[in-house]
């Protein structure tokens, strides 16, 4: 159950921490000139981005063991992110990577020594 736990606090993390770099991203390239609402996404990306660190520092597991799980989850939750935000989907190369990515961190979380 804490595993479960652990999990969700992680997913919640990388999902505001994604979505805040996204807007900031949008307010910066996509809204030249309407200063009200590039202040305004500008504020809630770094509201986003305070909830990802909140959650990633609830997340029920010393901080050693949430990195490779939280960067394997990142990488997963960036790509579905990217696609709802900008419509663009993983290359190859950025999938073989990434594959890479999530086992690297499937190690560091699991592999108990």
């Amino acid at each position: 159950m804490a595993t479960l736990q652990a999990v969700a606090f992680l997913i919640a993390a990388t999902v505001l921490e994604v979505s805040g770099d996204a807007t900031i991203r949008i307010a910066l390239h996509g809204h030249a000139g309407l200063t009200a609402i590039r202040f305004a996404l500008f504020v809630l990306g770094a509201a986003l981005v305070f909830g990802y660190a909140t959650f990633l520092n609830l997340a029920p597991l010393e901080f050693r063991e949430v990195v490779g799980l939280y960067i394997a989850t990142l990488f997963i939750v960036w790509q579905v992110i990217n696609f709802a935000f900008f419509r663009t989907l993983p290359t190859v190369p950025v999938l073989a990577g990434g594959s890479l990515i999530v086992i690297g961190g499937a190690l560091v979380s699991f592999w108990k020594v």
